[in-house]
């Protein structure tokens, strides 16, 4: 919660400090209360950090943040009001003061009832927020705990080095793993950190003690020692503590000096084994400052460190980083019995014994949640109490120290304020749910909860991918999947995980079943049941913004839902069958994501959608049976992200509004698409990223390339009848691409001329399944800045340009299945690119041959003396 209403509050600041509020303010009448109500907010926000961590144990202040947080959705609401009226009319001086096309949510002949309005709603706004900031002083509140990231109050226990072995179930095979790890000599280094990573509660310290105390550990080390670092990384100390645990006891008052010299002469001429357990330091100079005094003169000493973050492992300069994984549901059952139960006392109770079996699959192989709820049900046989447990969240149950969610709450705990509210928000989907990269940036973008980069060349989305590896990293996100030749990768929660979100995020966020309980202050939904149960539900609430429909729900529920949630920001729709979209939908002038992908059925969007100024992701992807855009698709003109099925010849006309702002254009089987774009000049210039796929009538990107100055995305695969070289060859382009990725074009010989003038930017080069692809351009050595260039089943490629040599900054050079290149030729370039640390070749293979499928077409390419000749007569 802290995250969020703290969030809220930034958004705000942010909305006031805007040059366009600043600009209206005296043009309106309301500078005065809209100075007033920044400077009111700021003071707030400068105590709502300490006010949310307090409300627990204080419920007075848990009212009071109740309300406070209502004024300012409130005010977040009214002054995206008048960002809408500005977008309003930045249309109707587009389209000429006269048109009747423009949506007018306020009555455009009467400008002036609108102003006053408008200075009623500030000012009622500004009165309730000072009533309720002057109540803020009763709780004594700390002011500025932003950058504070960890509460003191839930430090994780110490821990030691012991485990009985008989304890530990479903690691025998991780425990091999490590050891073998462990006894490994690895040539050059006397010192070699090996990381365990994974979730809170997974097991990592459990399994570095099974190692630790392991006879052949014992045997192998002449020394071993272990330290629970937690967030204390203060070198002085961890001196102390190694020292510690391998003497006993030292001399607290010792200077750094000394301890230093004690800890070079304990390691001297030894093969030690240091356990660094739960370790969160991010601060590599930290790190290099203890790693020094850690190198020893004895070859094969092991650093063994435990954390939940990626990140770490990597400043840590580990040799092997081990990703820990869940237990089996087997594993996981065998523990619960040995918690839960008596010994041979499970078999008394056959019916617990089932009902425990459905408990642990809400575990996902976690021992710490296996180990909680077993806890909870130890020497307990009332099948109630189990029932209760088995039908409830484990964000809902009960929770110790040393229990699973303030296990997780921990790595929460240590995020950076943008961090934790971006991570609360993923609660609003529902379990097992699939992230995809650009939709989870997009809702992000939506919400406001992306920080604004101070480097102007940086988009927002940047940002946001940055965001997502963040968190990937430290273990909130996992199984990630990236898709070739798709400007994409999707991801997961651990359910665990999600719980942790649920907890931080109840009261905002929530999953709407027949049986959920909402709170009326609930701003975000995803609603995964249909009936009257979760209509009833919904119509308590007043002030959501995020609506994500995870089950098709009838048309009048959808209308319902439009008429009642009039402040939404997102409606997604995905895989929905409305043959209609209600025309209602132009009344949310707040709504700024709208999700239709996968909707098969619907023909055509209400001219409606066209009043939608603030709109800035629409997701049409699949749309198979869409015939074309509205007419008036111009007056959208915030939009930002476009991903499109569309079964017309052109993707639209007269659409040049929205093209000025779009960064995005997705362009997804389009099978009657022709042309782009025509008679386009001069737009799209704020366009970073295209990707056209799988549209195979398109003859011409005919946008002309040379005014897509921003384009630095330009991905382009399987188009049946595109070549991309263009008829009027321009030697005058200022294009900064730096990526171009080209896929089974057919009609693609050679790369077009006008990606010289992406000479100084252009960084990955990637060209795949082109059949008559037959060389690179003697320009090639002109591209200064590129770092990959992979070529692969491209069966007519059989040459590499003079000069490759110049390709200073390449790092990484791949060419596979391209029978014609000569093995001589192969064995030029690898002399002449040896600066270049990963190069590889098909005839750098194990295997003695290599069969390679491709859709529909099989190709066998023989790796060797006899490769060429065989490949060559195999494609004729």
């Amino acid at each position: 919660m802290a995250a969020i209403g703290y969030g809220i509050a930034v958004k705000v600041l942010e909305l006031l400090g805007s040059r366009t509020f600043q600009e209206i303010s005296s043009a309106w009448g309301v500078k005065s209360d809209l100075t007033k109500l920044e400077r009111t907010v700021k003071a707030i926000k400068a105590v709502l950090l300490d006010a949310e961590e307090k409300q627990a144990s204080d419920h007075g202040l848990s009212v009071w943040l109740g309300e406070l947080k209502d004024v300012l959705k409130d005010a977040e609401n009214v002054l995206d009001e008048f960002q809408y009226i500005l977008l309003q009319k930045e249309v109707m001086k587009r389209n000429g003061s006269t048109s009747k096309k423009v949506s007018n949510f306020f009555s455009s002949s009467n400008p002036l009832a609108v102003r006053f309005e408008m200075a009623d709603k500030i000012k009622s706004i500004r009165k309730r927020v000072d009533e309720i900031s002057a109540e803020k002083d009763k709780f004594n509140l700390a002011h500025g705990l932003e950058d504070r990231k960890l509460n003191m109050q839930e430090r994780r226990e110490m821990t030691h080095s012991f485990v009985h072995p008989r304890n530990v179930i479903g690691r025998d095979d991780a425990k091999k793993q490590i050891l073998d790890l462990l006894m490994q000599q690895d040539a050059g280094r006397n010192v070699n950190v090996i990381s365990m990573v994974g979730i809170g509660g997974l097991g990592k310290t459990t399994l570095a003690k099974l190692v630790y105390n392991d006879e052949q550990v014992v045997g192998h080390f002449q020394l071993r020692m272990w330290v629970c670092v937690s967030e204390n990384f203060d070198v002085i100390w961890l001196i102390k503590e190694i020292l510690k645990s391998a003497l006993g006891k030292i001399d607290e008052t010792l200077s750094l000096d000394w301890l230093q010299i004690y800890l070079r002469e304990l390691i001297k001429d030894k093969k030690f084994l240091l356990v660094l357990d739960d370790v969160w330091n991010e601060d590599r100079k930290k790190w290099i400052e203890l790693e020094n005094l850690l190198v020893g003169d004895c070859n094969g000493s092991k650093i063994l460190v435990t954390t939940r973050n990626n990140s770490v492992a990597t400043i840590m300069g580990s040799t092997t980083t081990y990703n820990l994984k869940c237990l089996t549901e087997e594993d996981c059952m065998s523990l619960f019995v040995k918690l839960a139960f008596k010994v041979g006392q499970e078999n008394q109770y056959p019916n617990l014994l089932n009902m425990g079996r459905e408990i642990v699959k809400k575990c996902k192989g976690v021992p710490l949640a296996v180990s909680t709820l077993a806890g909870l049900l130890y020497l307990k046989v009332d099948e109630h109490k189990w029932k209760f447990i088995r039908d409830n969240e484990i964000w809902n149950l009960e929770q110790k120290e040393g229990d699973i969610l303030p296990a997780l709450r921990l790595s929460y705990n240590q995020l950076p304020f943008h961090l934790k509210q971006c991570f609360a928000y993923c609660s609003v989907f529902p379990k097992d749910y699939e992230f995809i990269n650009f939709r989870l940036i997009q809702f992000w973008i939506t919400h406001g909860i992306l920080q604004s980069p101070k480097d102007e060349n940086v988009e927002l989305a940047d940002v946001g991918d940055l965001y997502i590896k963040e968190l990937l990293s430290r273990s909130f996100f996992q199984d990630v999947s990236q898709e070739e030749f798709v400007p994409m990768y999707t991801f997961k929660m651990h359910d665990l995980i999600h719980d942790l979100a649920l907890s931080i995020a109840k009261g905002e966020c929530s999953v709407v079943t027949k049986k959920s309980t909402l709170a009326t202050e609930v701003c975000h939904l995803s609603i995964l049941e249909n009936g009257q149960e979760v209509t009833t539900q919904l119509e308590k609430l007043s002030k959501v913004q995020t609506i994500i429909f995870k089950i098709e729900q009838p048309a009048s529920f959808l209308e319902a839902c439009i008429a009642r949630f009039k402040y939404l920001r997102v409606l997604d729709l995905n895989n929905s069958s409305f043959e209609v979209l209600p025309s209602s939908v132009g009344s949310l002038k707040h709504l700024r994501y709208l999700d239709l992908s996968g909707n098969r059925i619907i023909k055509q969007l209400p001219h409606s959608i066209c009043k939608l100024h603030s709109l800035q992701t629409l997701l049409l992807a699949d749309c198979s049976n869409l015939e074309r855009l509205p007419k008036g698709i111009r007056d959208i003109i915030s939009l930002r992200f476009l991903f499109i099925t569309t079964k017309h010849t052109c993707l639209w006309e007269k659409a040049v509004g929205c093209l000025d702002s779009l960064r995005s254009l997705l362009i997804w089987r389009c099978k009657n698409l022709k042309c782009l774009f025509e008679e386009m000049e001069g737009r799209l210039t704020n366009l970073r990223t295209l990707f056209v796929g799988e549209s195979p009538s398109l003859t011409s990107l005919s946008l002309s390339i040379k005014h897509l100055t921003a384009l630095e995305n330009l991905i382009i695969v399987d188009c049946e009848e595109l070549s991309l070289t263009d008829k009027e060859e321009n030697q005058d382009l200022k294009l900064s691409l730096q990526l171009l990725m080209i896929g089974k074009l057919p009609k693609l010989e050679v790369l077009p001329q006008w990606l010289q003038a992406s000479a100084n930017t252009l960084q990955h080069l990637v060209i795949v399944d082109c059949c008559n692809f037959t060389a690179l351009p003697e320009w090639l050595p002109h591209l200064k800045s590129l770092q990959t260039l992979t070529i692969r089943n491209c069966p007519e490629f059989s040459s590499l340009p003079e000069g490759m040599q110049d390709l200073t900054a390449l790092r990484e050079f791949q060419i596979e299945y391209c029978p014609k290149l000569s093995r001589k030729c192969r064995e030029e370039v690898r002399h002449k690119i040896a600066h270049v640390p990963d190069i590889n070749f098909d005839d750098d293979l194990d295997e003695d041959s290599e069969v390679h499928q491709r859709d529909d077409d099989i190709s066998v390419y023989l790796q060797g003396e006899d490769a060429e000749e065989f490949n060559t007569s195999h494609n004729q």
